[in-house]
Protein backbone atom coordinates (compact mmCIF):
# COMPACT_ATOMS: atom_id res chain seq x y z
CA UNK A 1 0.00 0.00 0.00
CA UNK A 2 1.24 3.43 -1.25
CA UNK A 3 2.74 5.81 1.66
CA UNK A 4 1.04 9.33 2.31
CA UNK A 5 4.45 10.55 0.89
CA UNK A 6 4.37 8.36 -1.96
CA UNK A 7 0.76 9.53 -2.56
CA UNK A 8 2.41 13.28 -2.33
CA UNK A 9 4.89 12.65 -4.73
CA UNK A 10 1.97 10.92 -7.01
CA UNK A 11 0.14 13.94 -6.96
CA UNK A 12 3.12 16.10 -7.58
CA UNK A 13 4.02 14.38 -10.65
CA UNK A 14 0.05 14.47 -12.31
CA UNK A 15 0.64 17.79 -11.52
CA UNK A 16 3.61 18.68 -13.67
CA UNK A 17 1.58 16.83 -16.57
CA UNK A 18 -1.26 19.63 -16.08
CA UNK A 19 0.01 23.55 -17.78
CA UNK A 20 1.24 26.16 -15.24
CA UNK A 21 -2.23 28.07 -16.31
CA UNK A 22 -4.59 28.43 -18.92
CA UNK A 23 -3.42 29.77 -22.10
CA UNK A 24 0.04 29.46 -21.16
CA UNK A 25 0.49 26.97 -24.07
CA UNK A 26 0.18 27.95 -27.94
CA UNK A 27 -2.26 24.96 -27.91
CA UNK A 28 -5.58 27.47 -26.96
CA UNK A 29 -4.85 29.86 -29.98
CA UNK A 30 -4.79 27.28 -31.92
CA UNK A 31 -7.91 25.54 -31.21
CA UNK A 32 -9.45 29.29 -30.92
CA UNK A 33 -8.10 30.23 -34.38
CA UNK A 34 -9.70 26.81 -35.67
CA UNK A 35 -12.74 26.75 -34.46
CA UNK A 36 -12.95 30.80 -35.14
CA UNK A 37 -12.72 29.50 -39.01
CA UNK A 38 -14.75 26.40 -38.87
CA UNK A 39 -18.00 28.23 -37.22
CA UNK A 40 -17.90 30.87 -40.27
CA UNK A 41 -17.46 28.35 -42.43
CA UNK A 42 -20.61 26.39 -41.18
CA UNK A 43 -22.53 29.62 -40.85
CA UNK A 44 -21.71 30.42 -44.58
CA UNK A 45 -22.83 26.89 -45.59
CA UNK A 46 -25.79 27.08 -43.73
CA UNK A 47 -26.82 30.63 -44.69
CA UNK A 48 -26.13 29.83 -48.64
CA UNK A 49 -28.20 26.76 -47.92
CA UNK A 50 -31.37 28.72 -46.88
CA UNK A 51 -30.52 31.27 -49.61
CA UNK A 52 -31.48 28.72 -52.60
CA UNK A 53 -34.37 26.71 -50.18
CA UNK A 54 -35.46 30.32 -50.36
CA UNK A 55 -34.92 31.22 -54.19
CA UNK A 56 -35.90 27.52 -55.49
CA UNK A 57 -39.31 28.35 -53.19
CA UNK A 58 -40.26 31.68 -54.37
CA UNK A 59 -39.68 31.22 -57.90
CA UNK A 60 -40.26 27.78 -58.35
CA UNK A 61 -44.00 28.59 -59.37
CA UNK A 62 -43.31 32.33 -60.84
CA UNK A 63 -42.80 33.25 -64.75
CA UNK A 64 -43.16 36.52 -66.83
CA UNK A 65 -45.25 36.95 -69.67
CA UNK A 66 -43.52 39.62 -72.27
CA UNK A 67 -45.65 41.18 -74.93
CA UNK A 68 -42.79 41.92 -77.52
CA UNK A 69 -44.82 44.26 -79.88
CA UNK A 70 -43.68 47.53 -81.35
CA UNK A 71 -46.76 49.52 -81.86
CA UNK A 72 -47.97 51.04 -78.63
CA UNK A 73 -51.67 50.78 -79.30
CA UNK A 74 -51.43 47.62 -80.38
CA UNK A 75 -49.45 46.58 -77.21
CA UNK A 76 -51.67 47.94 -74.95
CA UNK A 77 -54.26 45.50 -76.06
CA UNK A 78 -52.66 42.64 -76.82
CA UNK A 79 -51.78 42.90 -73.52
CA UNK A 80 -55.37 43.20 -72.40
CA UNK A 81 -55.94 40.06 -73.99
CA UNK A 82 -53.55 38.52 -72.86
CA UNK A 83 -54.19 38.92 -69.03
CA UNK A 84 -57.83 37.94 -69.65
CA UNK A 85 -56.56 34.89 -70.93
CA UNK A 86 -54.00 33.70 -68.23
CA UNK A 87 -56.35 34.75 -65.38
CA UNK A 88 -58.83 32.34 -66.77
CA UNK A 89 -56.40 29.86 -67.67
CA UNK A 90 -56.14 26.48 -65.68
CA UNK A 91 -52.96 26.22 -62.85
CA UNK A 92 -52.24 30.31 -63.02
CA UNK A 93 -53.27 31.75 -59.26
CA UNK A 94 -52.41 35.64 -60.30
CA UNK A 95 -51.88 37.50 -62.73
CA UNK A 96 -50.64 41.02 -62.51
CA UNK A 97 -49.38 43.73 -64.94
CA UNK A 98 -46.30 45.15 -64.56
CA UNK A 99 -46.63 48.89 -64.23
CA UNK A 100 -44.55 50.73 -66.97
CA UNK A 101 -43.63 53.43 -65.10
CA UNK A 102 -41.64 50.13 -62.63
CA UNK A 103 -40.13 49.30 -65.35
CA UNK A 104 -39.04 52.31 -66.51
CA UNK A 105 -36.99 52.88 -63.83
CA UNK A 106 -35.70 49.50 -63.37
CA UNK A 107 -34.34 49.85 -67.29
CA UNK A 108 -33.02 53.95 -66.66
CA UNK A 109 -29.68 52.73 -65.51
CA UNK A 110 -29.37 50.69 -68.36
CA UNK A 111 -30.86 52.78 -71.18
CA UNK A 112 -31.18 56.32 -69.54
CA UNK A 113 -34.16 58.80 -70.05
CA UNK A 114 -34.78 56.75 -73.41
CA UNK A 115 -36.79 54.18 -71.06
CA UNK A 116 -39.37 56.25 -70.20
CA UNK A 117 -39.48 58.54 -73.74
CA UNK A 118 -41.64 56.61 -75.65
CA UNK A 119 -39.16 55.98 -78.25
CA UNK A 120 -37.73 52.51 -77.47
CA UNK A 121 -40.66 49.73 -77.94
CA UNK A 122 -40.24 48.52 -74.23
CA UNK A 123 -42.26 45.10 -74.34
CA UNK A 124 -45.09 45.16 -71.87
CA UNK A 125 -44.51 42.17 -69.23
CA UNK A 126 -47.44 40.80 -66.88
CA UNK A 127 -46.24 38.89 -63.99
CA UNK A 128 -47.53 35.12 -63.43
CA UNK A 129 -48.20 33.19 -60.13
CA UNK A 130 -48.57 29.62 -60.73
CA UNK A 131 -50.45 26.91 -58.94
CA UNK A 132 -48.82 24.30 -56.53
CA UNK A 133 -47.83 21.32 -58.72
CA UNK A 134 -45.13 20.55 -61.50
CA UNK A 135 -44.42 24.48 -62.70
CA UNK A 136 -42.52 22.97 -65.79
CA UNK A 137 -46.18 21.24 -66.89
CA UNK A 138 -48.33 24.23 -66.20
CA UNK A 139 -45.45 26.89 -68.26
CA UNK A 140 -45.65 24.11 -71.39
CA UNK A 141 -49.41 24.40 -71.32
CA UNK A 142 -49.28 28.39 -70.80
CA UNK A 143 -46.99 28.25 -73.67
CA UNK A 144 -48.71 26.10 -76.06
CA UNK A 145 -51.93 28.94 -74.61
CA UNK A 146 -50.13 31.89 -75.76
CA UNK A 147 -48.69 30.76 -78.74
CA UNK A 148 -52.51 30.16 -80.05
CA UNK A 149 -53.19 33.91 -78.74
CA UNK A 150 -50.26 35.89 -80.63
CA UNK A 151 -46.73 34.97 -82.07
CA UNK A 152 -45.90 38.16 -79.92
CA UNK A 153 -46.21 36.94 -77.00
CA UNK A 154 -43.52 35.03 -74.59
CA UNK A 155 -43.06 33.16 -71.04
CA UNK A 156 -40.41 32.81 -69.35
CA UNK A 157 -40.35 31.07 -66.10
CA UNK A 158 -38.05 33.03 -63.07
CA UNK A 159 -35.89 29.80 -62.12
CA UNK A 160 -34.39 29.51 -65.85
CA UNK A 161 -32.71 32.96 -65.26
CA UNK A 162 -30.83 32.53 -61.72
CA UNK A 163 -31.07 28.89 -62.30
CA UNK A 164 -27.40 29.24 -62.83
CA UNK A 165 -26.95 31.34 -59.80
CA UNK A 166 -28.58 28.52 -57.98
CA UNK A 167 -26.03 26.41 -58.72
CA UNK A 168 -23.20 28.31 -57.57
CA UNK A 169 -24.69 29.36 -53.98
CA UNK A 170 -25.03 25.24 -54.10
CA UNK A 171 -21.60 24.87 -54.54
CA UNK A 172 -20.51 27.59 -52.50
CA UNK A 173 -22.24 25.95 -49.80
CA UNK A 174 -20.64 21.88 -50.57
CA UNK A 175 -17.28 24.01 -50.34
CA UNK A 176 -18.03 25.23 -46.93
CA UNK A 177 -19.33 21.99 -45.48
CA UNK A 178 -15.51 20.76 -46.91
CA UNK A 179 -14.07 23.19 -44.83
CA UNK A 180 -15.50 22.42 -41.98
CA UNK A 181 -14.38 18.86 -42.41
CA UNK A 182 -11.44 19.40 -43.40
CA UNK A 183 -11.33 21.90 -39.86
CA UNK A 184 -12.36 18.62 -37.80
CA UNK A 185 -9.51 16.61 -39.35
CA UNK A 186 -7.05 19.20 -39.10
CA UNK A 187 -8.06 19.64 -35.28
CA UNK A 188 -7.71 16.37 -34.49
CA UNK A 189 -4.36 16.07 -36.54
CA UNK A 190 -2.93 18.88 -34.05
CA UNK A 191 -4.40 17.58 -31.28
CA UNK A 192 -2.57 14.44 -31.91
CA UNK A 193 0.49 16.11 -32.25
CA UNK A 194 0.16 18.05 -29.28
CA UNK A 195 -0.27 14.72 -27.13
CA UNK A 196 2.75 12.87 -28.39
CA UNK A 197 4.83 15.94 -27.58
CA UNK A 198 3.60 16.10 -24.19
CA UNK A 199 3.75 12.13 -23.71
CA UNK A 200 7.58 12.23 -24.90
CA UNK A 201 8.62 15.37 -22.99
CA UNK A 202 7.29 14.23 -19.52
CA UNK A 203 8.56 9.94 -19.68
CA UNK A 204 10.30 10.65 -16.21
CA UNK A 205 7.14 11.61 -14.88
CA UNK A 206 4.78 8.80 -16.13
CA UNK A 207 7.29 6.10 -14.96
CA UNK A 208 7.16 7.91 -11.49
CA UNK A 209 3.03 7.68 -11.99
CA UNK A 210 3.78 3.83 -12.77
CA UNK A 211 5.96 3.21 -10.05
CA UNK A 212 3.61 4.89 -7.54
CA UNK A 213 0.86 2.54 -9.12
CA UNK A 214 -1.26 4.46 -11.97
CA UNK A 215 -2.62 2.75 -14.72
CA UNK A 216 -2.11 3.61 -18.26
CA UNK A 217 -6.03 4.67 -18.09
CA UNK A 218 -5.05 6.87 -15.47
CA UNK A 219 -2.82 8.63 -16.61
CA UNK A 220 -4.47 9.06 -20.33
CA UNK A 221 -6.87 10.60 -18.22
CA UNK A 222 -4.41 13.38 -17.13
CA UNK A 223 -3.32 14.27 -20.67
CA UNK A 224 -7.32 14.29 -21.72
CA UNK A 225 -7.47 16.21 -19.09
CA UNK A 226 -5.03 19.06 -19.86
CA UNK A 227 -6.12 19.03 -23.55
CA UNK A 228 -9.60 19.33 -23.04
CA UNK A 229 -9.55 21.93 -20.94
CA UNK A 230 -7.27 23.91 -23.62
CA UNK A 231 -9.61 22.99 -26.17
CA UNK A 232 -12.60 24.19 -24.12
CA UNK A 233 -10.93 27.50 -23.25
CA UNK A 234 -9.84 28.12 -27.12
CA UNK A 235 -13.21 26.89 -28.52
CA UNK A 236 -15.45 29.37 -26.64
CA UNK A 237 -13.09 31.72 -27.47
CA UNK A 238 -12.96 30.89 -30.97
CA UNK A 239 -16.84 30.64 -31.29
CA UNK A 240 -17.00 34.03 -29.37
CA UNK A 241 -15.21 36.05 -31.98
CA UNK A 242 -17.04 34.02 -35.13
CA UNK A 243 -20.11 34.79 -33.35
CA UNK A 244 -19.19 38.39 -33.38
CA UNK A 245 -18.19 38.23 -37.25
CA UNK A 246 -21.29 36.64 -38.35
CA UNK A 247 -23.97 39.41 -36.60
CA UNK A 248 -21.84 41.96 -38.23
CA UNK A 249 -21.86 40.48 -41.30
CA UNK A 250 -25.57 39.87 -40.74
CA UNK A 251 -25.96 43.79 -40.40
CA UNK A 252 -24.08 44.55 -43.38
CA UNK A 253 -26.29 41.95 -45.55
CA UNK A 254 -29.65 43.37 -44.30
CA UNK A 255 -28.62 47.33 -45.08
CA UNK A 256 -27.60 46.18 -48.61
CA UNK A 257 -31.32 46.09 -49.06
CA UNK A 258 -31.15 43.15 -51.44
CA UNK A 259 -33.71 40.32 -51.54
CA UNK A 260 -31.14 37.21 -52.36
CA UNK A 261 -28.18 38.75 -49.88
CA UNK A 262 -31.26 38.82 -47.34
CA UNK A 263 -32.33 35.41 -47.63
CA UNK A 264 -28.55 34.64 -46.39
CA UNK A 265 -29.84 34.02 -42.80
CA UNK A 266 -29.60 31.40 -40.17
CA UNK A 267 -33.02 29.82 -38.55
CA UNK A 268 -32.59 28.88 -34.95
CA UNK A 269 -31.52 24.73 -36.13
CA UNK A 270 -28.58 26.83 -37.51
CA UNK A 271 -27.81 28.35 -34.42
CA UNK A 272 -28.08 24.93 -32.62
CA UNK A 273 -25.65 23.82 -35.19
CA UNK A 274 -23.33 26.53 -34.64
CA UNK A 275 -23.50 26.48 -30.67
CA UNK A 276 -22.22 22.62 -30.98
CA UNK A 277 -19.64 22.84 -32.49
CA UNK A 278 -17.46 23.92 -29.58
CA UNK A 279 -18.92 21.20 -27.81
CA UNK A 280 -18.14 18.94 -30.87
CA UNK A 281 -14.58 20.50 -30.68
CA UNK A 282 -13.88 19.88 -27.37
CA UNK A 283 -15.24 16.01 -27.69
CA UNK A 284 -12.65 15.42 -30.43
CA UNK A 285 -9.70 17.00 -28.75
CA UNK A 286 -10.15 14.88 -25.69
CA UNK A 287 -10.92 11.27 -27.06
CA UNK A 288 -8.05 12.32 -29.63
CA UNK A 289 -5.86 13.29 -26.67
CA UNK A 290 -6.83 9.82 -24.78
CA UNK A 291 -6.70 7.78 -28.16
CA UNK A 292 -3.11 9.16 -28.56
CA UNK A 293 -1.61 8.92 -25.12
CA UNK A 294 -3.01 5.12 -24.70
CA UNK A 295 -1.69 4.05 -27.75
CA UNK A 296 1.47 5.78 -26.58
CA UNK A 297 1.70 4.32 -23.51
CA UNK A 298 1.14 0.65 -24.54
CA UNK A 299 4.03 0.82 -27.53
CA UNK A 300 6.26 1.71 -24.72
CA UNK A 301 5.76 -1.46 -23.01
Amino acid sequence: MATRADRRASGAARHRLLPGGRGAGPMPWIIAIMMFLTVLAAAAGLGLGAAVRAMSADLAGRASVQVVEADAQARARLATRTLAALRGADGVRTAIPVDPAVLADQLRPWLGDDATSGELPVPALIDVTLTPGDAAAKVAHLRRLLGGLSPRLRIEPHAAFLLPLAGLLSALGWLAVAVVVLMGLATGAVVVLAARGAHDSHRTTIDVLHLMGSTDVQIARLFQRRIGLDAMMGGALGFAFALLAILIIGLRLSATGSELLGAVNLDWAGWVLLAALPVGGVVLATLAARWTVLRALGRAL
